[in-house]
């Protein structure tokens, strides 16, 4: 049974029945109906994409891979009964891939989120639809914006995407005079991107914000968010119009309602073959796997769990799964922290394209390539992924 049917859900499925073949029962669980291209959602703020565009219904694609798909929401994991509890009742496993991503922790901060909060997120398409209806608010009555992250988010990457695009769509629209933007960050410099930063980062990601007249806060910590300005813990006062915030990721709420399953974030302790520290025949996927900082931070930020790594991890547990079901060992591995990095980030209707040998230091070779032309790659990465779930490919990298 695969929890999850996003990036590492989808992927985990489709190896394990793809390799499995008929003679044994693949299942996925998901609380959503679709596969979400989630790199897209910032750009559905401004009219360049909408939620359906980025969207694939689950169901047809585990239909004709042979997979018995379910949705509903998850409650608790009885390890030890092999168990899962879900709102329509229970389903027992053999083998568990948890690959359920991660809950937004907007309450973190008070005042935040778009759920009874001031400030929006682009984090599911629901949240990016609102956003897009303040935006065209913000374009009636023009004013100060602040973008930014709260601490412990770890989704930096996307939070500076949001951050250039909305630039660009205030240009597009012609009010970008009479907007005042302000970056906030947890980072300790800008271009940390919570992966300790790249050779460059800080230079490079500096002269965009000065190249685009965007004011910069780094180590930032948010006290509170109130109707019309938010409050830093060190007194300052910044006001808004419109507001956008990357929250911190916990894991789904049934792991940590199930006992020793996670720690307690929620997210599931893993060996870098991805099986269960504890339970043999549990394995996790993508942002679900717990992936400590191996830097220390004054203000606390997390490690990003892109799209690449979930797919990358999925596979190798799906193979580690079937190994273990013909009598073989979980051998595979490949830690999370040492994939290669591959990124294409939107700064507005440009590109730069992010190439390393892993993730996470130390690396051997790692490179920022500015493209400020188009934003090309990123829009073809998008249509050959959706390409890639739709067709139920998911042996292609």
């Amino acid at each position: 049974v695969v929890l999850g049917g996003n990036f590492a859900g989808v992927n985990g499925d489709l190896e394990a029945k793809r390799k499995l073949g008929k003679d044994h029962e693949v299942v996925m669980i998901s609380k959503g109906e679709n596969f979400t291209f989630i790199p897209s959602l910032i750009w559905v703020p401004f009219g360049w994409r909408d939620s359906k565009d980025i969207q694939i219904p689950l169901k047809p694609i585990m239909d004709k891979a042979g997979v018995q798909f379910i949705h509903t929401e998850v409650t608790k994991v009885d390890p030890e009964r092999q168990i899962i509890e879900t709102l329509q009742g229970e389903e027992s496993y053999d083998y568990l891939l948890i690959a359920t991503g991660v809950d937004l922790m907007f309450d973190a901060i008070e005042g935040a989120g778009p759920h009874g909060g001031y400030t929006h997120s682009v984090c599911t398409p629901p949240h990016a639809e609102e956003a897009k209806k303040a935006f065209e608010e913000l374009v009636k009555d023009p004013g100060p914006v602040v973008i930014g992250a709260s601490q412990g988010a770890s989704c930096l990457g996307a939070g500076y995407e949001f951050l250039f695009n909305l630039e660009k769509a205030l240009r597009v629209r012609g009010v970008r005079k009479q907007v005042d933007i302000t970056w906030i960050t947890p980072e300790a410099f800008v271009g940390h991107f919570g992966i300790d930063g790249l050779p460059g980062s800080n230079t490079l990601v500096k002269s965009f914000l000065k190249m685009f007249n965007i004011n910069y806060l780094e180590s930032a910590q948010i006290e509170k968010v109130e109707a019309d300005k938010i409050i830093m813990k060190d007194g300052k006062e910044l006001p808004y119009k419109f507001s956008m915030l990357i929250p911190p990721f916990h894991g789904a709420k049934f792991i940590k309602e199930s006992g020793d399953l996670g720690d307690a974030k929620g997210f599931v302790p893993t060996h870098k073959n991805y099986q269960h520290k504890q339970y043999k025949n549990i394995f996790s996927a993508g942002l679900a796997v717990q992936l400590p900082a191996p830097y220390k931070a004054d203000v606390p930020i997390g490690v990003p769990k892109t799209g690449y790594p979930s797919d990358e991890s999925a596979k190798v547990a799906a193979s580690n799964i079937v190994a273990m079901i013909k009598g073989g060992q979980p051998s595979h591995e490949k830690d999370m922290g040492k994939i290669p990095m591959m990124c294409i980030m939107d700064a507005g209707k440009k590109e730069i394209l992010v190439f390393g040998d892993h993730v996470l230091k130390p690396r051997k070779f790692a490179i920022m390539i500015p493209i400020p032309f188009t934003n090309l790659s990123k829009k073809l990465f998008e249509k050959y992924f959706m390409w890639k779930v739709k067709t139920g490919r998911s042996y292609l990298p």
